[in-house]
């Protein structure tokens, strides 16, 4: 252990050399290291490499960017309480996410946002990187440019999804507009992970109590009813997304939103259905309440609605 102390060290100090060229090899060991071996993650960490890295992410290269941002997201595995603690860390990621389509090479882009939906997992992190607006701006535009990378959107939406989880971040998320942007993802993007992704962050904004209006301006009740058509051939995880976004706008949204899901009714049984049958658990469990809503004010129930709505008892 004490070797590894004596390397991390070494290569830190490195990172403050005036020569490029050691610099860059010190980065690139850096990224190898905190790949391979997690032991020496907390190591690097406390030998003061993360400020070092951060500056990386303003650098003109796109290798030293690089190896900066995958390093970074290998520590955030296992020193998340380091890199939060951070002096300028999330203005460095800011800054890289900003210039997606500019300066910062794209596998630079997909680590800053993979890192930042690796601090998202804990819980108390998500209203302090929820109150980074510019970040969660940067995350929306590369959602918004045609020309970004399916993996930089699927990571984008990963940290959307995080900050979402904290109900006060979905207001910030229909302020800096990113309901549009998903619904467009939805209905012109054929790739099914980037699909189930987006689906999976309106499903959490769905849960704020403002999201129905924002919906209204885009169809968005209408497009949820069609992904659980069969017809459209959705996944099993756009489904549940679907079902979960329509059961957290019908409970944040009030009757206004139940009446025109229960319009619509005919067009979501047999999706429901499915979900009941083989979703998740989770899944299964939002399905039935789904179904509730709709069969509540339901003058001929059908003995098809009765059949699912058992399997909840």
């Amino acid at each position: 252990m004490e070797v590894k102390r004596r390397t991390a060290r070494s290569l830190v100090s490195k990172l403050s050399s005036v020569s490029e060229i050691t610099r860059s090899e010190a980065l690139a060991e850096l990224r190898l290291i905190t790949k391979h071996d997690a032991d020496s993650r907390p190591i690097i960490a406390d030998a003061g490499a993360i400020p070092y890295l951060a500056e990386t992410l303003y650098s003109s290269s796109h290798d030293s960017q690089e190896n900066a941002a995958a390093t970074l997201l290998n520590l955030s595995i296992s020193s998340r309480d380091s890199l939060m603690s951070t002096r300028g860390l999330f203005d460095a990621i800011s800054h890289a996410l900003r210039h997606h389509n500019t300066t910062t090479s794209a596998l630079a882009v997909q680590s800053c946002a993979a890192t930042l939906h690796s601090l998202l997992i804990v819980d108390s992190y998500r209203p302090i990187i929820g109150s980074k607006r510019d970040v969660i701006y940067s995350l929306i535009e590369i959602m918004k440019t045609v020309k970004s990378p399916p993996r930089s959107i699927k990571d984008a939406l990963k940290a959307l999804f995080g900050i979402a989880l904290y109900p006060l971040n979905r207001s910030t998320l229909i302020d800096l507009g990113a309901i549009p942007p998903l619904f467009s993802l939805v209905l012109k993007d054929g790739r099914v992970g980037i699909v189930e992704d987006a689906t999976a962050v309106i499903a959490q904004i769905a849960g704020w109590e403002e999201s129905y209006v924002e919906f209204v301006k885009f169809s968005g009740v209408r497009i949820l009813v069609d992904l659980l058509d069969v017809g459209t051939g959705s996944s099993g995880r756009i489904k549940e997304n679907a079902v979960s976004a329509l059961l957290n706008l019908v409970r944040c949204g009030g009757e206004r939103v139940g009446e025109e899901v229960r319009d619509m009714a005919g067009a979501v049984v047999e999706g429901i259905k499915e979900v009941v049958e083989n979703g998740s658990a989770k899944g299964k469990s939002k399905a039935i309440a789904l179904l509730k809503v709709i069969e509540s004010e339901t003058s001929n129930r059908s003995a098809q609605f009765d059949s699912l709505l058992n399997q909840s008892s």
